[in-house]
């Protein structure tokens, strides 16, 4: 059981509380939409028995012998020097389109899977607290290495079970508060005319390109847009190294971590019997993450209690930032949960708006599209935003739907079924680690009719689509024959719980970027992304930026 604003939540009546919406009401209405059955056209995919007894052994999955699979990755191996992206696809070509890896050197055997009825299948059996692995360095870290500090605080990247359950159940409705956008819309919008500006001072005069570096220039406006979000402190980093060194350094020390998270999460599990070098590094950066948030948390309660002493009445909840509303809960939980968001925002929202943009300027046409919607929620170029012109931007949401799905930030979701499960036709035991990789999916022509085109009219309303892509394919061919193929943010109670602020971030962003600017981008795609811990960009950003004349 665990203490909610509810009352006491007991395992026995939770999975009541989470089908009324009460804990997690948005993550829940799309559980339920979710939840309506779909199609999947699959040539290559049985159907699965409906009976335990029917199906084949665990044993049958299509697998390769761990010796075999080791010699594999060592220089002259078929997956020697692959991405996470490349080798699920070359293990896809290897073994089908499900099968059974063994694990090594401490990391433990999974099922992979490319079917999205197996995905349904996970995902409609998650169990009141759904698992799935954790950052076992960071878990290590908050609960050995700072376990004096932390005092059990493990986050949301870090735990599972009831502790994950307890944490995502205090955060949750800080986080995910609708109307925390009423609070940053103005102060982000100066944030992201800065930013227009810096494209400005660093494009060429000769052919308006920025350098290639230009990544590293969207990374200051991410961390500058979280953090302002977050901790409700603009860090200065947009006009570029040096301004503010300490926010400087929690750039560097966030990215060294994203970096040593790979070398510990994905290799062989050699620190767990001998803290190898990397390791060590992975826990240094850890501190200088943990002490520069520290002091900024710090610095918000010495303000508040200044205006305690100076009288100043205490702001209603409404407007209360979500870094007082934290603190309010709990010092270390304010700590915990804005290094969560720094460790899984920065890179997603980087690559998020990295692949909206290669869309746009690769398909000028759909880029003029969301010009003219642009232009008539902000008619100056420096026109303001306001809460109601988010209810009016339907084809810039698509835009961002449509690049999500040919350029998604992640490969795939991992869960450990509660329950045993029959996968692809093989019973596949409870706690068995499954991967469903849908990155395979989503250019599928099976699934997703002309998958290789950028088509943001897909996720509009019918009434909005155009005519000839009506006649052509069904609603349902044309976005897509199954619900748990395109699941960008994850799905259910363990979606991304920064989902809407990564989206509110992208939205202003883009939406001022192409009221100001004509994108375009005159160098290949191929291999834009590669796949860390996170799809982050693979080549020189060399965006074109021309001004649009009113």
């Amino acid at each position: 059981m665990f203490k909610t604003k509810w009352g006491v939540i007991k395992p026995k009546n939770l999975n009541e509380v989470l089908r009324n919406g009460n804990i997690f009401p948005q993550m829940w209405i799309q559980q339920q939409l979710c939840h309506n059955p779909s199609t999947v056209t699959d040539s290559a995919t049985e159907a699965s028995p409906s009976s335990w007894d029917q199906a084949k052994s665990f044993k049958n999955i299509p697998s390769m012998g761990p010796l075999k699979l080791l010699l594999q990755f060592f220089p002259g191996g078929k997956y020697a020097n692959l991405d996470t992206s490349q080798l699920v696809l070359a293990i896809k070509r290897d073994m089908g389109p499900i099968c059974r890896l063994s694990g090594l050197f401490g990391k433990p055997g999974m099922i992979m899977t490319h079917n999205p009825n197996d995905f349904k299948t996970i995902l409609r059996n998650e169990g009141i607290w759904p698992e799935r692995p954790n950052l076992e360095g960071l878990h290590y870290y908050r609960t050995v290495h700072r376990k004096d500090f932390l005092e059990g605080v493990e986050g949301l990247l870090a735990s599972q079970g009831e502790n994950w359950g307890t944490f995502r159940s205090t955060v949750n409705p800080i986080i995910m508060q609708p109307k925390n956008s009423k609070l940053y819309i103005q102060r982000m919008s100066a944030v992201n005319k800065e930013f227009m500006e810096r494209i400005r001072e660093i494009r060429s005069p000769v052919n308006e390109e920025v350098p290639h570096t230009f990544e590293q220039e969207i990374n200051h406006w991410t961390l500058e847009t979280i953090c302002l979000v977050i901790l409700d402190k603009k860090l200065n980093l947009i006009n570029g190294q040096g301004v503010n060194p300490m926010a400087d350094q929690l750039l560097k020390s966030l990215n060294d971590a994203i970096s040593y998270s790979l070398d510990v999460e994905r290799k062989p599990s050699l620190w767990v019997y001998y803290k190898t070098p990397t390791f060590n590094k992975l826990m240094k950066t850890f501190d200088t993450v943990t002490d520069i948030v520290m002091g900024y948390v710090e610095e918000v309660v010495k303000r508040l209690e200044e205006d305690r002493q100076k009288n100043i009445p205490e702001k209603s909840e409404d407007d209360k930032s979500i870094i007082e509303k934290l603190i309010k809960t709990d010092k270390k939980i304010a700590v915990i949960m804005t290094m969560d968001m720094l460790l899984a925002g920065l890179d997603t929202t980087t690559s998020m708006f990295t692949g909206l943009l290669l869309c746009l300027a690769k398909n000028p046409e759909k880029q003029q599209l969301l010009r003219q919607e642009v232009m008539q929620l902000l008619p100056q170029k420096d026109s303001e935003f306001d809460e109601k012109l988010f209810k009016n931007m339907p084809y810039l949401r698509a835009c961002i739907k449509e690049s999500l799905r040919l350029y998604p930030v992640s490969n795939g979701s991992t869960r450990h079924p509660n329950e045993n499960v029959i996968l692809s036709g093989y019973r596949v035991p409870k706690g068995v680690q499954v991967n469903m990789v849908f990155s395979s999916l989503l250019k599928d022509d099976s699934l997703y009719a002309r998958a290789q085109e950028y088509l943001p009219e897909r996720w509009l309303r019918s009434a909005k689509k155009d005519e000839e892509l009506q006649k052509e394919c069904p609603l349902h061919a044309f976005k897509g024959r199954s619900s748990f193929v395109y699941l960008p943010f994850g799905f259910g109670t363990r979606s991304c719980i920064g989902r809407r602020i990564a989206e509110m971030s992208v939205e202003m962003a883009v939406a001022r970027l192409i009221r100001k600017f004509y994108v375009e981008f005159h160098y290949s795609t191929e291999n834009a992304f590669k796949s860390l811990l996170f799809n982050v960009p693979n080549i020189p950003l060399k965006f074109q930026f021309s001004d649009v004349e009113k």
